[in-house]
């Protein structure tokens, strides 16, 4: 199989974001405050926005599954309080539910937390643990910026975080560490505040002990590592003037990294540097890049062309990426495929 783990609703119908707008218009006038009830989508328009789109993609570049989850840009942890927090996620959590029902053998969901600045974590898990346990997703997003690029909460390594650990823990899901919009005019969201979190985030482990206590946590760092595979010299330099172990010890037992890299030698960069076992075969495709590259012809995102043209990985090798390291990763997606066979 070739199985993406990073894709996003990016498609949703446009009465999803009407009724957003009005949400947010709500936040300054509660009276024109939208109740969820008057949200309507049809599963005929579920099924035009994936079938024309996503699913398209997919037929056409050969993937057989997507781990899908809400529109990241879209989280936008930062607008109005835990309440309209709370009520969005799960609004977009049951479309990509729905999704992965009307679409059981090409999607799978991954769930966007209510997460909002200053609030202890642990609100998030009573979504978090209805999305595992009744839609049977198989992963989380987790926002370490839930501020939009101002960085008010403490680093992932922070006990503050840790009832989120605890019951990824316990349901043995990992958790894709995905900021979202940035409403500070300093970073651009797609080009510098993704990249920049997707770095952050290592770092924030390299200098704790964080896996001490979760052993068996699992984070997923998007969009190849950011700028972690092309210092890597670098990241092995620091932890070794922290005295702590080396990376493949210290980290790479617990930090994974995806394939949304949208050129070749990016790819065979990622694919040097980081051990095979620690790449998971993804494109984010209809994201934040959807162009065509005038040098080749093909999207940007069709990511498996990068894959298939390597040099580097061997045909035992590329299938790690594209399946063998996502069932380990996700050992719900693991179980979740072999129940139907696959």
């Amino acid at each position: 199989m070739i199985i993406d783990v990073h894709g996003h609703y990016t498609t949703a119908p446009k009465a999803l974001e009407d009724w957003r707008n009005r949400q947010i218009a709500g936040i300054k006038d509660p009276a024109v405050m939208p109740k969820v009830a008057e949200l309507k989508i049809s599963d005929d328009e579920l099924r035009e926005t994936i079938a024309t789109n996503q699913l398209k993609k997919m037929q056409e570049r050969g993937i057989d599954l997507t781990v899908f989850s809400p529109r990241a840009s879209f989280m936008a942890h930062h607008i109005g309080d835990y309440g309209v927090s709370s009520t969005w996620a799960a609004i977009c959590n049951e479309l990509c539910y729905r999704v992965s029902k009307l679409f059981p053998d090409n999607f799978i969901g991954a769930a966007m937390l209510p997460q909002s600045p200053g609030v202890d974590p642990r609100t998030s898990v009573a979504e978090l643990e209805k999305c595992i346990k009744e839609y049977g997703f198989v992963g989380i997003n987790l926002n370490p910026d839930p501020s939009g690029g101002h960085w008010t909460s403490p680093p992932l390594s922070d006990r503050h975080w840790y009832p989120i650990y605890e019951k990824m823990v316990e349901l043995e899901i990992p958790a894709m560490i995905h900021v979202s919009t940035s409403c500070n005019p300093c970073f651009h969201t797609t080009g510098a505040h993704y990249l920049n979190a997707d770095t952050t985030a290592f770092m924030q482990c390299l200098t704790s002990d964080l896996f001490k206590d979760f052993p068996t946590l699992k984070f997923l760092i998007p969009h190849g590592g950011g700028a972690v595979p092309y210092h890597w010299g670098r990241f092995r330099g620091l932890a070794q003037a922290l005295k702590k172990p080396l990376l493949k010890d210290h980290l790479l037992n617990n930090i994974f990294f995806d394939t949304c890299v949208y050129h070749q030698p990016g790819i065979d960069l990622l694919t040097k540097v980081i051990p095979v076992a620690n790449v998971l075969f993804a494109s984010e495709m209809i994201g934040a890049v959807q162009g065509i590259d005038p040098e080749t012809g093909f999207y940007f995102d069709d990511t498996r062309r990068y894959i298939e043209a390597s040099t580097i990985l061997s045909p035992a090798e590329k299938q790690q990426v594209y399946e063998t390291n996502a069932r380990r990763v996700f050992p719900r997606l693991d179980r979740a495929l072999k129940a139907k066979g696959r």
